[in-house]
């Protein structure tokens, strides 16, 4: 996980739709870009827990059996208590560290 994104908002944050849109214009355009970043970044996270959790993964014939490991409880802690996704992106973008770019336009320029 990149420190970065540890500055993340984790509570909501009302934002002025000017410093969202200053980049693009187009609020729309701006919100879709930042959603698309966003599913990247849970896609990211998701198959880092992914990794960890297959160290803990056991292997049980019954499901009565179920064993507490207090080190898989501190990493999925950890991971809660990141800030979202959604707000990790928006502050990328408010960072000015999203790259977009629009494939229509740069193949009709050729």
């Amino acid at each position: 996980m990149d420190k970065a994104h540890l500055a993340a908002s984790k509570t909501t944050k009302t934002l002025d739709f000017n410093e969202l849109d200053a980049s693009t214009g187009n609020i729309y355009e701006a919100i879709a870009v930042i959603s698309r970043r966003a599913e990247q970044i849970n896609e990211t996270l998701r198959a880092e827990i992914n990794e960890k959790l297959e160290d803990f993964e056991v292997v049980t014939d019954s499901l009565e059996e179920v064993f507490e490991n207090k080190e898989q409880i501190e990493m999925s802690r950890q991971y809660e208590a990141l800030p979202k996704p959604h707000a990790m992106a928006v502050h990328e973008w408010l960072d000015g560290k999203v790259f977009y770019r629009y494939p229509e336009t740069e193949t009709t320029k050729s």
